[in-house]
């Protein structure tokens, strides 16, 4: 499946938002992820269907000042 994370194009064989955390490891904390201008919870990643062409935005929190 073809989508963009972060503004880069993929082609991933993950079909759930967890599915893709996975496959791109992602941290298990610290992370905020948006799908078509929409924040998806983590509790919601495991059922949550990714369609093709699907524009993805990743946040990673960072410590310092």
């Amino acid at each position: 499946m073809k989508i963009e994370v972060n503004n880069e194009p993929l082609t991933v064989g993950a079909t759930t938002l967890a599915e893709l955390a996975a496959e791109l490891a992602w941290p298990e904390r610290g992370v905020a992820v948006a799908v078509d201008n929409s924040i998806v919870p983590r509790t919601e990643w495991p059922e949550f269907a990714l369609a093709e062409g699907a524009k993805i935005v990743v946040v990673k929190a960072a410590c310092g000042g």
